[in-house]
């Protein structure tokens, strides 16, 4: 299937046939991660861990189950989350007297705990993030990565003496977003959510949207301002230099498996997926070129090369399968290996290798001596190739419309005025079966008419089609 005609079926046979998980698992929406896949997220998640480390957040990991009463007492969070929760009523043989859920997202397990942990000014800015499975019963069709029941999940949760602290979280947080996407070759829109899709019991949500070749998009990344709406009803109260006693500002940060889906989406091609360089489970594949009467002393240089790649910090796999050469390169061309490279008789005798991007196809012979500086560098421009065509997808997928109609025949991500009245808001989503992003964070100058009541707006909204 090409992934320019039909995107959805593209999409699932790559991952499939990449092996990057296995959907027989008996419960739906919920995967098996295989060990290329997990490889594939657990290098992800490394990049998370290294921001997190680098910008002060310290690791913890809380309990899946969360009791009925603690979950109760944010009513806007159990009221956005109510439908999509996983019950325990049983345990043994008996009936549990108070109900427990398994974690649809943290706030309630973390919240009654941050309130002993922060008691004093000293105490702040608390800065936790962890690395966890949460649960949620979406009832929409399921997508390996993208909607699933069960989700690999980064979540960070801060706490703040005032405001002005946590908005400068907010700013950290866009931050790091941006040094994460640069890494996975990702462009994304940074967003902020119409009031009636903010995260429940948020001050205000923003999201990193990423475009896929659908022209859909996607919600990669989401970052949200509490306030204080959580730490009343959770009691974080610190102490003040004054001896006062005051309500923390908190915010979160999350992004889960769909960073994934957003990698197979946006970069992979006909031939399989093409995985940036930084999260590639394999950077290198070496294949042998055997003839008659030279496979031990090819086998052997290729080991050396092996072990010379691997000693300068690449993550290499040497393929020895009994198979032609054609039937390697098709294969790790499915996995996106960034760099193949191919050593036989002919390249020992001209003491190069043969080396193949991944991302154009284009193959070059390097001299044995240059050998580790050149793959550095063809890393790095793989990289910066992936970034540029990821940039351009988005680009040049963005328009500008003046009437509803125009945003109804928009394919991607189209731009129109909002007098920023939420009857207006709904009624154009309903009108284009169209999602409302949101506001851009960084304020567009704009001047014309909400393209639903016609009245004179300063506002630009973005909007699309999304998974």
């Amino acid at each position: 299937m090409k992934k320019s005609e039909n995107f959805s079926e593209w999409y699932a046979e790559i991952v499939e046939v990449a092996g990057l998980t296995d959907k027989r698992y008996p419960i739906k929406g919920m995967n098996v991660w295989t060990p290329y896949g997990w490889k594939l997220m657990r290098l992800v998640d490394d990049l998370v861990r290294l921001e997190m480390e680098e910008t002060g957040h310290s690791e913890v990991c809380f309990p899946l189950l969360i009791s009925e009463d603690q979950f109760a007492k944010e009513a806007e969070h159990i009221k956005g989350f109510g439908d999509e929760v996983y019950w325990v009523t049983r345990a043994g043989g008996d009936d549990l007297e108070v109900k427990l859920l398994l974690r649809p997202t943290s706030e309630t397990a973390m919240y009654p705990i941050f309130a002993l942990w922060v008691r004093s000014h000293a105490d702040l800015p608390l800065k936790t993030f962890q690395l966890v499975n949460t649960f949620r019963y979406d009832t929409k069709q399921t997508r390996a990565f993208i909607r699933v029941r069960e989700i690999h999940f980064f979540e960070a949760h801060t706490c703040h003496a005032n405001f002005e602290d946590a908005e400068k979280q907010i700013v950290e947080d866009i931050e790091i977003m941006k040094r994460l996407a640069k890494k996975l070759c990702l462009s994304f829109l940074i967003l902020k959510r119409p009031e009636w899709d903010k995260f429940p019991g948020a001050f205000y949500s923003l999201a990193a949207d990423s475009l896929m070749p659908s022209g859909r998009t996607m919600q990669i990344g989401t970052i949200h301002q509490y306030k204080d709406n959580f730490s009343k009803p959770y009691d974080i109260k610190y102490e003040d230099e004054n001896g006062d006693h005051k309500y923390v500002n908190q915010t979160t940060y999350g992004m889960s498996e769909r960073l994934v889906g957003a990698l197979v989406g946006v970069h992979g091609d006909d031939l399989g997926l093409i995985l940036p360089p930084d999260v590639a489970p394999y950077q290198i594949v070496i294949v042998p070129i055997l003839a008659k009467g030279i496979q031990e002393k090819v086998i052997s240089e290729c080991k050396k090369l092996e072990t010379e790649l691997k000693n300068a910090g690449f993550r290499v796999i040497l393929d020895l399968r009994d198979v032609r050469p054609g039937s390697k390169y098709f294969d790790w061309e499915i996995k996106g290996v960034p760099l193949r490279m191919e050593l036989g008789q002919r390249d020992m005798d001209k003491k190069v290798v043969t080396f193949a991007r991944r991302d154009t196809g284009q193959k070059m012979e390097v001299d044995r001596g240059d050998l580790i500086s050149k793959i550095n560098e063809t890393l790095l421009t793989i990289a910066e190739n992936l970034l540029d065509r990821a940039r351009n997808l988005l680009k040049e997928n963005t328009f500008s419309a003046q009437s509803i109609e125009e945003v109804k025949e928009a394919f991607g991500i189209v731009k129109v005025g909002w007098c920023g009245e939420e009857s207006c808001g709904q009624e154009m989503e309903e009108s284009t079966e169209m999602t409302m992003l949101g506001t851009p964070v960084e304020k567009e100058e704009f001047k014309g008419k909400c393209v639903m009541c016609q009245k004179p707006t300063d506002m630009v909204v973005y909007m699309s089609r999304t998974y």
